[in-house]
């Protein structure tokens, strides 16, 4: 098998679409040997921030010396994006071995499992193969109904900021979310957790009460922020002084300080974790897509924001990084967002947008999306292709301007490879 048949057969189960439940993935992972019960992990679930989070521990870990896998979804790039080992992405020959290996098993089930399930079992397997001493995983959606959910009780659980989103499959409070999510929490666990408002904090408290295991609260009063340029930002967190992260905006900091709470915590288990390894991972830790400059003249940035939470970090990081700048908008959304509320704060801020159609099943039309922008008061044209809406940004934009890419991580890739072309 190579990776295009790999590749094929994979999606060709996407036609299940989104089926919470676990039985399927532990159905699968038994037949492989449970290859899910030889190694570490830290769990990570969240609505945003849980990406960048895994990034920095995973960065941190690998400048211990660890072999670190990380496990993450959607792919930006390329769908080997998912499967890193020590910050590089799984070959297209491991990728296609372990696909091939199960294969057979997968398609024997009763009951075949969604592509989600099928990619992280290839990852596990992936991941045993290579010896990983311990695996960041990110959680697909909500928690305790999530594939990645089979693993067995994490070194450390953590929950990120928790906002509105999947409420067909997750809820439609903050609270009844936040329960979803705190089912990573495991006996046998340590937990952290990103504040959020008492009512939230209370429900993954009480989880952690009732599986006894011990609750870390980031402490984003001990942010103290020193400088911050498009080349990244310095900060105190606590005892740590002058940190440097290249990922921009002040919400990153906040992920940072879920991040460091995680790696002490994990120091309380025994794992060896010097200062100068946090510090040189913090400083290598890199994290497409998010406000990521891509080029100058003019400048060029990506942002996968893509729900109300994002587009409030978005507006943020307009106001401390782009403030007085002439920005054209190059935006597309998927149709099951709210839109109609995620645009609101950041219509006074763009002089005009481009408006594209994201390569998903789940796409707004971009004639839909400029209507609706055009009826809110703003200046919006339609493009045919991602191609067209990156040539007419940069034109709009002009030398001194910036395009400012946001709305949906499905169009990144391209985007980026319509600007590199």
């Amino acid at each position: 098998m190579n990776i295009t048949e790999a590749l094929e057969f994979i999606r060709s189960v996407s036609w299940k679409g989104t089926m919470p439940g676990l039985s399927r993935t532990f159905g699968l992972l038994e037949l492989m040997g449970n290859p899910q019960k030889d190694m570490k992990y830290v769990h990570v679930a969240g609505t945003n921030g849980k990406g960048s989070t895994c990034a920095m521990v995973s960065t941190i870990l690998h400048k211990a010396g660890y072999k670190v896998g990380l496990y993450t979804s959607p792919h930006i790039y390329c769908f080997n994006e998912r499967i890193q080992i020590n910050g590089e992405n799984i070959s297209d020959e491991e990728l296609a071995a372990a696909t091939e290996y199960v294969r057979p098993l997968a398609q024997s089930m009763e009951e075949c499992p969604t592509e989600f399930e099928l990619v992280f079992c290839i990852a596990v397997e992936c991941f045993k193969r290579r010896g990983c001493d311990i695996v960041i995983t990110e959680v697909g959606m909500g928690g305790a109904l999530d594939a990645t959910n089979v693993i067995p009780a994490p070194e450390v659980a953590v929950i990120t900021n928790i906002g509105l989103d999947h409420t067909e499959f997750l809820g439609d409070t903050v609270e009844t979310i936040a329960r979803e999510k705190a089912g990573i929490f495991k006996a046998g666990s340590s937990a952290v957790i990103y504040p959020a408002s008492p009512s939230v904090e209370a429900v993954l408290e009480g989880v952690c009460r009732e599986k006894g295991i011990p609750c870390r609260k980031a402490d984003f009063a001990s942010i103290t922020s020193l400088s911050h340029s498009l080349e990244g930002q310095t900060f105190d967190c606590g005892s740590r002084k002058e940190l440097f992260l290249p990922l921009l905006g002040q919400h990153q900091l906040y992920n940072c300080c879920v991040a460091l709470n995680t790696i002490d915590a994990l120091g309380e288990r025994g794992w060896q974790i010097t200062e100068e390894h946090i510090r040189k991972g913090l400083a290598d830790t890199l994290w497409p897509g998010r406000f990521h400059i891509m080029g100058q003249d003019p400048l060029f940035i990506i942002d996968g924001g893509h729900n109300p939470q994002c587009f409030e970090a978005l507006v943020k990081n307009i106001e401390d990084y782009l403030a007085g700048k002439q920005i054209i908008g190059l935006t597309g959304v998927l149709a099951d967002k709210d839109y109609a509320d995620m645009y609101k704060p950041v219509l006074p801020m763009i002089r005009e947008f481009v408006c594209i159609t994201p390569p998903s099943d789940r796409k707004l039309e971009a004639a839909k999306l400029a209507e609706h922008l055009r009826l809110n008061g703003a200046k919006a044209t339609a493009c045919d292709t991602i191609a067209q809406g990156v040539e007419l940004a940069k034109e709009l934009a002009g030398k001194d301007g910036v395009v400012l890419c946001f709305g949906s991580l499905y169009s990144i890739g391209d985007i980026q490879k319509a600007y590199s072309g």
